[in-house]
């Protein structure tokens, strides 16, 4: 029977045939370092000839691959160790300087139990070597991407097992130090916010469950504590079945822009709260228009020892002491009356600081730090004053048991990315005042209401809630800023920023009109005095004011009245004395139009607000302002000094 094994011969040509096929090269040599055998697909790798491979031996090779080799001292090391350990083997990359990478596995050539040389071979891995490089290039140009954007990634698994893996910028945005995430879900859910938590998981549920849009504003709390938010958005990979497989998201974080919006919302409210206060404070000047007036024109009635006579100075001194109210209200509306001119910051406070020092008692120290050559400003001192010692006051009220404020002046320059925090203040050079106490400091949600009118931490009774927001309506209307910065047991910073009078449009004080001497005894002319006044109160009381003193009246409601009530008088008008802002045509507009029929006409406007707020100063002539509520006796002074300045 014939032997089925293949002769040696055979065995040998299948083997070379087998060798020759594989897309490995193969290089055997034997203890010596001559060449035993080598497939074509080695000398094509390295582009040698079989009889340069067969003169030069293993020596040879090395000799001339040597300076084409990358990583010629990684090989060195392991061709030692192979010369000292014969069995030893080896599965290492060589790097060619051109881009060539080749894996090698080198292992002891036996024949039985005795070494009689070494097999090598070389896989071509540049391709794989080079994707994978992409790859890493890739993910690295992601994470830079990702960092710039302050936008990281991460990869939910919904298998069950609650893997999580994030991006190099998610764990900055969490605060997580790589290594330090436990790449779980419930690790995840315990940074969100107690508060935010369970609206998380159930976004998250609702979007694996019911196939709902994952996206959801929520707080996170770091690991140092801080408090941050963040905008997330995820879709939701199925398989073939439909069913969920994978979450993948991105993570911002949006603080900044949530701070923005917060002080942008802020703002709108302030200037929504500034136009009720001044809307308030216009009706109560009415009333208490005409309350004062009438409490005056009685008194003058009344004989000394009249038994009514303290009722009515009362009710006179009440009506007086209301009036403080409402022209806090305009401060905060910033339409009160002011008399700006140019005064020196540094001045200002120095001169409180003893006034302070007193005011305060004697456990408050106060302290004041001033920056020498600091601009001049334009507004009015006594605002200024006014709301420094409000700060002041609620300072000393935050520090019952006693304290230091100080009081630091400096030029400061604003930049764009302070001016981007604190909205809407614009970048540039300021003034600044610095207002800082070492009080029980204040919360968040205090600190974004204490420039509210009427909003107050005090008990019942003890404060009208009025005294910050005087100091924000100062600021306002002298085009600057305040700010506020506190926390519980750390004390409170008020921070007050003031243009540069170089940046003012005018640093001319608005004054009241120059008083002229009136004489003692009563006028009894024959002038006649349109009234326009759409308060029946008021009205009613400038008519009993003036007909005591001999003035012919035209009295009206309304614009539109006081039209029809021209148009029936055929005698002239003296002096036009009108309300500033009544429904339908202003008594504004009003002036304007009479103006322009009768040139030089002197004009009265009686309101609580500054000519700015009402925009008088396009009128064709000059404009008296009759700041309300008035006596009957300043009244009287200022027509008659309209009426003598026209006469002459």
């Amino acid at each position: 029977m014939p032997d089925p094994r293949p002769a040696a011969d055979e065995t040998i040509a299948l083997l070379t045939a087998t060798l020759e096929a594989v897309h490995d090269g193969v290089l055997v040599v034997d203890t010596d370092g001559r060449v035993i055998f080598h497939n074509e697909q080695y000398l094509r790798m390295f582009g040698f000839t079989a009889e340069q491979l067969e003169r030069g031996g293993a020596d040879g090779i090395i000799a001339v691959l040597t300076p084409q080799i990358e990583n010629v001292a990684e090989l060195r090391e392991t061709s030692r160790a192979l010369r000292g350990d014969p069995a030893l083997k080896v599965l290492d990359v060589v790097r060619f300087v051109d881009g060539r990478v080749f894996e090698r596995y080198v292992a002891p050539h036996r024949i039985g139990d005795k070494i009689v040389g070494r097999v090598a071979s070389f896989r071509d891995i540049g391709p794989a070597v080079r994707a994978a490089d992409a790859v890493e290039r890739h993910r690295a140009y992601l994470e830079q991407a990702q960092a710039v954007a302050h936008v990281g990634s991460w990869v939910a698994e919904l298998d069950g097992s609650g893997r999580l893996g994030w991006s190099l910028e998610t764990h900055r945005i969490f605060g997580v130090p790589l290594g330090q995430f436990e790449g779980t879900s419930e690790a995840f859910f315990a940074l969100v916010h107690d508060n935010d938590r369970d609206t998380v998981r159930a976004a998250s549920a609702a979007a694996v469950d019911e196939g709902r849009p994952y996206e959801i504003e929520h707080r996170i709390v770091r690991a140092d504590g801080t408090v941050r938010w963040v905008h997330e958005q995820a879709d939701i990979i199925r398989d073939a079945k439909g069913r969920p497989v994978r979450m993948i998201g991105v993570v911002q974080d949006i603080t900044e822009r949530r701070d923005l919006e917060d002080q942008f919302r802020q703002a709108q409210k302030m200037e929504a709260i500034g136009r009720l206060a001044g809307g308030i404070a216009h009706d109560l000047n009415n009333a208490l228009t005409a309350i004062a007036g009438y409490a005056e024109l009685a008194l003058s009635e009344l004989s000394v020892n009249h038994q009514a006579r303290r009722d009515v100075e009362e009710i006179k001194r009440g009506a007086e002491r209301a009036a403080s109210v409402t022209a806090q209200l305009l401060a905060f509306s910033r339409k009160q009356l002011i008399a700006p001119r140019l005064f020196d910051l540094n001045d200002t406070v120095s001169g409180l600081a003893r006034l302070l020092s007193r005011l305060l008692g004697a456990d408050v120290e106060v302290r004041t730090t001033l920056a020498a050559a600091l601009p001049s400003i334009v507004g009015d001192p006594g605002q200024v004053e006014q709301a420094i010692i409000n700060l002041a006051v609620n300072a000393r009220d935050a520090m019952p048991r006693g304290g230091r404020l100080e009081l630091t002046t400096s030029i400061d320059e604003v930049d764009e990315a302070f001016a981007r925090a604190h909205v809407p203040m614009p970048p540039g050079r300021y003034v600044a005042l610095r207002v800082t106490d070492t009080g029980h400091g204040m919360s968040r949600e205090t600190q974004a209401r204490i420039f509210e009118p009427f909003f107050t931490t005090k008990d019942v009774g003890k404060g009208t809630g009025l005294g910050l927001s005087m100091v924000y309506g100062t600021l306002k209307q002298i085009g600057g800023f305040v700010f506020v910065d506190s926390a519980i047991n750390q004390g409170t910073t008020f921070r007050l920023y003031f243009p540069p009078a170089a940046v003012q449009p005018s640093a001319r004080a608005e004054a009241d009109e120059p008083k002229v001497a009136v004489p003692a005894r009563s006028h009894r002319g024959p002038e006649t005095v349109m009234v326009v006044e759409d308060e029946t109160a008021v009205r009613n009381f400038v008519a009993s004011a003036l007909r005591n003193e001999g003035y012919q009246l035209l009295l009206a409601a309304s614009a539109e009245e006081a039209a029809r009530v021209l148009r029936a008088h055929e005698g002239p008008i003296d002096l036009l004395l009108t309300d500033a802002i009544m429904p339908g045509k202003s008594g504004i507009e009003l002036a304007s139009t009479m103006l322009a029929e009768r040139p030089g006409l002197p004009v009265i406007i009686m309101s609580g607000y500054t000519k700015e707020s009402l925009n008088v100063r396009g009128l064709a002539e000059p404009v008296n302002l009759l700041r309300k509520p008035f006596s009957p006796t300043e009244l009287r002074r200022r027509i008659r000094s309209a009426l003598k300045r026209a006469a002459s």
